[in-house]
């Protein structure tokens, strides 16, 4: 079934040169006036996905061809990109860059994957003709990438807006579709892993209005929807859904950790979760008081070296939450949350306590100590993956672990691609919790939801045998 499906790529030539903001921008201003606006992230990303979820007030899905192979990338972009709505896709990094130098998984393949025309963020800073000459470089490095029209970002004032738009028009034949100049107060301030994520922020309104303003005063608002509308349509049927219908059962209770510290998951782990038998509920480790009962429990990654005085100080819940553990409760914690489940965590020059369910203490360091994506082949029996499975993941933390006591736990995973815990394993497993540095994708990993759901409907079934 062919459709009318508006679509459009933020791209750039580099990281860091404005797309989130832009993009963030657009899908507010675009809200604003009552445009429908679909927003997705390209690659392994929470927080830049955040800030667009909160513009469009839609949530966004990412797509990430590494993590999730192309056939689901499709079909996730076909589910998730209804008629009537404007799709509007943050690229990462520049335009070609890939996971290796051929460029597999860039921003570039997935515009042709999914037949959307790219918009390119040119990063105006101490250049002029230049630009004309990289985009002119761009354009005929593939064919068969549709860029559509430039957004000119950080230029200086009238007359360099003036030079750079006459060398592109003039060399590229290419439309200028928006003059940013240099903005002091950014909206969307940033931090080690790029912006501060929109719940940690005091004014989230203010940020968006601010954003919405910039794309209504600078960008050609009505230009960018006709480039988005140019896209061919949509063929459904070239990537059908074709997840088998589950047969109903009582479903589980899994709990998500969701607060300031814990903000990193994709709306799709949640969703394959109740697909697979779950109902799912949000604690806080911040503001409740206690862990309350469920079948199984999710942790995410997020930031909980900012909030480690919080954490600390909720006495109660760390307890209880240890306790579960220690009584057989199935977790499943990833980055921020193996840091949680630890003995301490040390930021800067104070150690705050955390957990202690894992025999881990973990420091976080001023350099990365794990980015990009990871493959890990499942070696060691676990509670949620079967023995031989391969993940695919990502990860991007600047923690690490000071100590480790031995006797204590297993490492289920081999490394092959990535630093996991020591650079050779990750997933560190104890009674029933497996806690590891990767954050997976379900649509990637699907044996993840599974693995999850079966373990806490064991776990409930052991529970009602024993009362």
């Amino acid at each position: 079934m062919s459709r009318a499906c508006p679509r459009l790529v933020i791209g750039a030539l580099r990281g860091s040169a404005g797309k989130t903001t832009l993009a963030a921008a657009l899908a507010a201003a675009l809200h604003e006036r009552g445009v429908t606006v679909n927003p997705f992230k390209k690659g392994p990303d929470y927080i830049d996905a955040a800030w667009l979820a909160m513009a469009a007030a839609n949530p966004c899905y990412n797509l990430d061809t590494f993590l999730m192979g192309r056939i689901q990338v499709a079909r996730s972009f076909s589910r998730h990109a209804p008629s009537g709505a404007v799709s509007l896709i943050e690229g990462n990094r520049g335009l070609y860059d890939g996971s290796n130098p051929g460029g597999e998984h860039s921003t570039a393949e997935l515009a042709k994957l999914i037949k959307a025309p790219v918009v390119l963020v040119i990063d105006c800073d101490k250049v002029t003709r230049t630009i004309a000459a990289m985009v002119l470089g761009c354009q005929r490095f593939d064919p068969d990438v549709d860029i559509r029209g430039l957004i000119l970002n950080r230029v200086a004032g009238d007359r360099h807006a003036a030079a750079v738009r006459r060398a592109v028009e003039d060399h590229c034949g290419i439309s200028v579709l928006g003059t940013v100049p240099r903005i002091a107060d950014i909206p969307f301030p940033e931090r080690h892993l790029g912006l501060i994520p929109p719940q940690e922020h005091d004014r989230i309104r203010q940020a968006l209005q601010k954003a919405a303003d910039i794309a209504g005063n600078y960008l050609d608002l009505e230009g960018l929807i006709k480039v988005a509308e140019s896209a061919p349509p949509w063929e459904d049927l070239l990537f059908p859904d074709v997840l088998p219908a589950d047969e109903p059962k009582e479903p589980v209770t899994i709990g998500v950790i969701r607060d300031r510290a814990f903000q990193f998951y994709y709306p799709e782990n949640i969703e394959a979760l109740v697909k697979a038998g779950a109902r799912v509920i949000e604690v806080s480790a911040i503001s409740d008081d206690k862990l309350p009962s469920m079948d199984a429990l999710y942790i995410g990654g997020g930031f909980p070296e900012t909030q480690a005085g919080l954490l600390a100080g909720n006495k109660s819940f760390r307890r209880s939450l240890r306790d579960a553990a220690e009584q057989g409760l199935p977790i499943y914690a990833e980055c921020g949350g193996l840091m949680f489940l630890g003995e301490s965590l040390t930021v800067g020059d104070r150690q705050y306590p955390m957990v202690g369910f894992l025999p881990i203490s973990v420091g976080m360091e001023k350099r990365p100590q794990g980015h990009g994506y990871t493959v890990l082949q499942v070696e060691e029996e676990n509670p949620f993956y079967p023995v031989g499975t391969e993940i695919t993941g990502h990860e991007f933390h600047y923690s690490r672990i000071l100590s480790r006591k031995e006797d204590e736990g297993r490492l289920a995973f081999r490394v092959k691609r990535g630093i996991g815990i020591d650079g050779e394993r990750d997933g560190f497993c104890r009674k029933n919790v497996l806690a590891t540095f990767t954050h997976v994708h379900a649509l990637g990993t699907r044996e993840w939801a599974e693995g999850m759901v079966g373990r806490a409907r064991r776990f409930r079934a052991e529970r009602q045998d024993s009362a």
